[in-house]
């Protein structure tokens, strides 16, 4: 068995799902700068996202679902999970988003499990505040090594995908690191790097 860990935001989703729900909000802007900021690794991801989702506070969480389950996915998504999986790979999600986006996109694009974040709501409207499995930059180097000890898998075993400053803690521990689409200080860990916004070129590196 051998593990492939995707992003899910600007990786396997062509954009950001905060992105599109602070646009439903007039939002879009301010939220954008903070998340290509976070990205680039110029502010704290936890701060960031606390930030972020306090702009949130008062989206209907009925309109929240209508927009995850209408997101892009990126070119060639479901076909490059297919074929790893084909390849004996188990293929998880690990996001700085939200479940919201990535439960229904396991059910759309067939990876095997997903670790990301909750928007809490009450009464059927977001509060402004989140909890979850991805809240800080550490969090999917901190997930990955749990996941390779619980599931007996090493390190040159794993293949690591992502386009974010917050991805850098997962590929410290994985063999093959793909920076795809990616920020400066991503590519500078990676091992290869992918400018094409084409998931099934990772096929071609394995």
């Amino acid at each position: 068995m051998k593990l492939c860990v995707f992003d899910f935001d600007s990786t396997l989703m062509d954009g950001e799902t905060i992105d599109y729900l602070a646009e439903d909000l007039g939002l879009k802007k301010r939220v954008s700068e903070i998340t290509k900021r976070a990205m680039a690794g110029e502010i704290d991801f936890f701060e960031s996202l606390v930030e972020r989702v306090s702009l949130l506070k008062g989206l209907k969480k009925e309109r929240v679902d209508e927009i995850c389950h209408n997101l892009p996915y990126m070119n060639g998504a479901k076909e490059s999970i297919k074929e790893l999986k084909q390849r004996g790979y188990k293929v998880v999600v690990f996001s700085g988003g939200f479940r919201n986006a990535t439960d229904y996109a396991m059910e759309k694009l067939g990876f095997d499990a997903s670790f990301s974040n909750i928007l809490h709501e009450k009464d059927g409207v977001l509060t402004g505040l989140v909890g979850g499995d991805m809240m800080f930059g550490f969090s999917k180097g901190d997930m990955l090594v749990r996941l390779q000890t619980l599931l007996g898998i090493s390190k040159d075993d794993t293949l690591v995908v992502g386009d974010g400053a917050n991805d850098i803690s997962m590929f410290k521990h994985a063999k093959t690191k793909v920076a795809f689409c990616a920020n400066k200080i991503l590519k500078k860990s990676a091992s290869v790097v992918i400018d094409e916004k084409d998931l099934t070129k990772i096929l071609e590196i394995l």
